[in-house]
């Protein structure tokens, strides 16, 4: 069958594809897979493995009936329609726990940076600005034993949590069922309501996936509920935050700072974000490390060629709803 792979992976993985007697296709640059072409290399497709810089709706099934798994690789599928792709019988798998540490490490990395100034002192010192040291020159705050919010705990926010153990913090979670409290025990966290979190945090770090509710959970309202130190941290979704309200919120010091890995309109910035000292800017590297990108790949291959074959795949979203639709013919 004809494989569709929409981002440069390592040959080693790729080759798997081949090996089980499939044609592959796979774009061969570092730029993403631009729409119209997209579009044009469906066809004749039964397994994509798709990226989340692609848009895989009915426009991109209609130009492959033959399509029968989508293979995505990254944890996030809100790029997907995975109701309309479950409705045509073909299945949607991802690539989930694989990231977590990185993800979580990178939420941490952006702690430190915003709150000591890691980026801003990099650059005044290769500027040639660094001239005298001084009991008062370029403060930061300091993280150990503050209190940190997170807002969703799944897999990574729990991961932060327990980062945080080491760096004597107090944690405070919203999720949508809060633990039990032996877990919240083990956990060393404590439940308290978004409105409550961010008014208690001194860093308030985002671990929700991108949803209708989730969509600008984080806005003006929220923002000004914070204190007026305190940080906000993003490595889930850019969407997840109201990137406008955020500007406005970093440009008159209403909040201490930011450190983003996500942006609204990715790859775009909000105009204005980029000029400012007290946001630290990332190109979405949360999993970004070559072990990490290297299993998610292996996954999301593991995943298609399970699909390809009418097997269950070890991380599908739709399996039992596609597998009903099959059923009852395509």
């Amino acid at each position: 069958m004809k494989v569709l792979v929409t981002a440069r992976l390592p040959e080693a993985v790729v080759g798997k594809i081949r090996e089980a007697g499939h044609e592959v296709d796979m774009h061969l640059h570092m730029a993403p897979l631009e729409r119209d072409q997209l579009l044009n290399r469906m066809e004749g497709v039964a397994g994509l493995l798709s990226t989340i810089t692609d848009r895989i709706d009915g426009e991109v099934f209609d130009r492959a009936p033959g399509l029968r798994v989508v293979a995505n690789y990254g944890v996030g599928f809100d790029h997907i329609d995975v109701a309309e792709a479950t409705r045509r019988g073909i299945l949607v798998t991802n690539t989930p726990g694989v990231l977590t540490d990185a993800t979580a490490d990178l939420t941490f990395a952006l702690i430190l940076a915003v709150a000591r100034r890691v980026v801003e002192g990099d650059h005044r010192t290769r500027s040639g600005k660094f001239q005298f040291w001084a009991p008062l020159h370029f403060l930061g705050t300091e993280v150990s034993g503050k209190t940190l919010g997170i807002v969703g705990l799944g897999r990574i926010g729990r991961a932060v949590a327990r980062r945080a153990r080491g760096f004597d913090m107090q944690v405070l979670y919203t999720a949508r069922k809060p633990l039990g409290r032996d877990e919240e025990e083990r956990l060393g966290v404590r439940f308290a309501p978004l409105d409550q979190l961010l008014a208690r945090s001194d860093f308030v770090s985002l671990h929700v996936p991108l949803t209708p509710e989730t969509h600008h959970l984080i806005g003006a309202r929220e923002l000004s509920l914070m204190k007026p130190f305190a940080y906000l941290i993003n490595t889930a979704r850019g969407p997840v935050v109201d990137e406008t309200a955020l500007l406005e919120a970093l440009r008159q010091r209403r909040i201490g700072g930011a450190g983003l890995d996500v942006y609204e309109n990715e790859p775009q910035l909000t105009p204005g974000l980029a000029d400012l000292q007290n946001v630290v800017l990332l190109p979405h590297v949360g999993s970004a490390t070559v072990e990490t990108r290297t299993r998610m790949a292996q996954m999301a291959v593991e995943n298609l060629l399970a699909g390809l074959s009418g097997h269950r795949p070890p991380h599908g979203l739709n399996w039992e709803a596609v597998q009903g639709k099959r059923g009852k013919g395509r």
